[in-house]
């Protein structure tokens, strides 16, 4: 397997960050100058993503997460947090279902029980044709405006953007394939790890039923709702994702 490209700092107990479609590490950037002060944080391209975007893409859940797991045995993590953002989230979920006894406490963010997701902004199959009638740049353009409230003026918008510039084409189908026959609901009675579920009340991907779902079938979870966020609370409120995470990790 190829190495994927990873951050990885800070020197206390490791917290694993998994980015979602068309994101990357530098996604993260507002989180490592605070988190790495309370852990060592990891966090990894997705294979055809990001840095990682000469390693050759998966196109199934399962197969990201094991690419995950393959780089945590890699670097001799034996015990983790673990937070996953969007398809992220799909990933630790099954992540989770590989190897749960190795994560301490688990953090599904902006995410669902399955890839095909109900009244999302457009279908996985509109987002495949979009792809590969408009292209990569516009459609990293495109979907990451749906990721914030005040979509290109938002501050962290460019960031955004560019990330999934980095994806190559062959990546981001693959993924959306991934997401499209992926589906995680039956798994969720199975987690049995203390599971944080955020989700922000604007978010266009994934509506409330999708995060009351993983709330009511994860049988030790608790929800937090931030109001006035979209799709990527982590960069829209910043201070208050840090902290909200800090506190549920400890």
């Amino acid at each position: 397997m190829q190495n994927l490209f990873v951050n990885d700092v800070g020197d206390k107990f490791p917290l694993v960050m998994v980015h979602g479609f068309l994101g990357s590490s530098i996604m993260w950037g507002p989180q490592l100058q605070e988190l790495k002060k309370h852990y060592r944080v990891v966090t990894p391209d997705l294979p055809g993503f990001g840095y990682s975007n000469k390693v050759e893409p998966c196109d199934s859940i399962n197969s990201m997460a094991k690419s995950i797991l393959y780089l945590i045995d890699q670097k001799k993590i034996d015990k983790f947090y673990l937070l996953g953002h969007s398809m992220g989230g799909m990933i630790v979920q099954e992540m989770t279902k590989l190897e749960g006894d190795k994560v301490e406490k688990l953090i599904c963010y902006g995410t669902g029980p399955r890839g095909n997701m109900p009244e999302r902004f457009e279908t996985i199959d509109q987002s495949r044709e979009r792809l590969k009638t408009e292209g990569l740049s516009d459609t990293a353009h495109r979907i990451a405006k749906t990721w914030f409230v005040d979509e290109d003026k938002a501050e962290y918008f460019d960031l955004c953007s560019e990330a999934g510039k980095l994806t190559t084409i062959d990546a981001a189908d693959a993924a959306l394939v991934a997401m499209k026959n992926w589906n995680g609901l039956e798994n969720l009675k199975n987690i049995k790890n203390e599971t944080l579920i955020i989700w922000g009340d604007k978010d266009k991907a994934y509506n409330r039923n999708q995060v009351e779902i993983l709330n009511d079938n994860i049988n030790n979870s608790k929800l937090i709702v931030f109001e006035g966020c979209s799709h990527n609370v982590h960069l829209e409120s910043p201070e208050k994702f840090n902290n909200t995470v800090c506190d549920f990790l400890g």
